[in-house]
């Protein structure tokens, strides 16, 4: 009786809390076809649920908030579903240019782009997808409006994503940036590092350099970037880069075609392609309806073809047809 009354209790009181906030859900999930196979093979296909974020948002006194976020999707461990806590953050808003976050908080590498690409539940941004970093760390961020047109922004994090700890170096990685907007034109310059753990010629801080523009009107978007990784897991001179470019065309009626480029290289100090096994060119090119506030649709092909040395023959590509469905609330 005791136990039922306690936990009548911690229910009531989960009621009232969620009363207070704003909880929120997304979830993706497709249906894909492989379009490359032939006669003699069995073409891939399967339904997926990749993902799911569950969360809780409450608004505290003078300017404070906080935010709770958990991601649902496969591990390393090959679990399908397993939930991480991507997000618990504290935010202050400290005066009306000036915002703090303390925690397990969103990072900034690639939010410009994700936002810019505005399809992440069909495709990830290029540093996501390739992991260049994660789009969730524990630290500490600001971000600072100088103007109307001018925002800078900065953070410190342990640099091991929100899926691992910290690790026993004790290593950090930090990062800043800027973002210019006049009109429907936005442009960040960014720069991430991460330090050493090692001194030796071999070994130099990690920086990862990225250029975006995007451009909005009320038809058209356009948006590319340009990154560029030096001294890869810190061994001096194993660079890497890539660019994106990416559009949507409104046709109206909830309807917009849209399609990506990507291509990604590397080189090491004897111009080598020290990374080619995960270097290539994709494409995507689709068609998106809205259906509903909260429910989007996608039919889309992808296109990959891996890099090849110079002297090798190109490769066939490998083309996948995509359903994609967005839900949130």
């Amino acid at each position: 009786m005791k136990n039922l009354i306690i936990s009548s209790l911690l229910v009531l009181s989960s009621l009232n809390l969620f009363s207070q906030g704003t909880p929120h859900v997304k979830v993706f999930s497709n249906f894909n076809y492989d379009l490359s196979a032939d006669d003699n093979t069995n073409a891939f296909k399967a339904f997926e649920l990749k993902r799911a974020y569950l969360g809780y948002g409450h608004d505290l006194a003078d300017n404070f908030n906080v935010k709770v976020t958990f991601d649902v999707g496969k591990n390393s461990s090959g679990s399908d579903y397993t939930a991480f806590l991507k997000i618990a953050s504290l935010n202050w808003k400290a005066s009306e240019k000036l915002n703090l976050s303390f925690g397990m908080i969103g990072t900034q590498n690639f939010k410009f782009m994700e936002k810019s690409w505005g399809k992440r539940y069909i495709y990830k941004s290029f540093q996501d997808e390739n992991k260049w970093a994660s789009s969730a760390d524990a630290g500490a961020s600001m971000s600072y409006k100088i103007s109307d047109a001018l925002l800078i922004d900065a953070q410190v994090l342990n640099g091991e994503g929100y899926k691992g700890s910290q690790s026993s170096n004790g290593l950090m990685r930090g990062g800043f940036g800027l973002i210019y907007s006049a009109e429907s034109i936005s442009v960040r310059i960014a720069r991430d590092m991460i330090p050493r753990s090692e001194f030796s010629d071999m070994n130099e801080t990690q920086a990862i350099n990225t250029l975006a523009l995007n451009y909005n009107s009320s038809k058209l978007s356009l948006g590319g970037e340009y990154n560029s990784r030096e001294n890869t897991a810190n061994i001096i001179d194993n660079t890497s880069s890539a660019f994106s470019i990416y559009g949507s065309l409104d046709l109206g009626d909830g309807f917009s075609l849209f399609g990506r480029y990507d291509q990604s290289s590397s080189e090491n100090a004897l111009e080598e392609q020290w990374n080619i096994e995960n270097e290539g060119e994709l494409t995507i090119f689709g068609v998106e309806k809205k259906m509903t506030e909260g429910v989007k649709i996608s039919a889309n092909i992808r296109s990959y073809t891996d890099a090849t040395l110079e002297s090798d023959t190109d490769l066939e590509s490998i083309n996948t047809l995509f359903l994609n469905l967005e839900y949130k609330f």
